[in-house]
């Protein structure tokens, strides 16, 4: 499945191509495409580039993923730590309401 269509809309839209340009268009438009195709990634991959190498010159961390991932661990350990202490109290309320209970019966 490319692009969320499947083979028999990629049939019906083949077909309406051929129908509308003709089958001896159809290799120049295919050599249209993937030049165009190709310019494009050219294009990404130099904004890409052009990107990294501004930013090693500037000294900028591009891998902020790596860095975002370090503080959302933080985050969890921090949040870790203050609710262990608060579930430890909420054990033992518990366990001591239970005691309560089983004594009444």
């Amino acid at each position: 499945m490319f692009l969320f269509i499947s083979a028999p809309e990629i049939m019906v839209v083949l077909l309406i191509v051929v129908m509308l340009f003709g089958a001896d268009k159809l290799p120049e438009i295919a050599r249209g495409l993937g030049k165009g195709m190709r310019q494009i990634k050219d294009a990404t991959n130099d904004i890409k580039r052009e990107i990294k190498n501004t930013a090693d010159r500037n000294d900028i961390n591009v891998d902020m993923a790596v860095d975002i991932k370090k503080e959302i661990n933080k985050v969890k350990d921090n949040f870790d730590t203050f609710t262990k202490p608060v579930s430890k109290i909420k054990d033992e309320i518990e366990d001591s309401i239970g005691s309560v209970k089983r004594k009444k019966l």
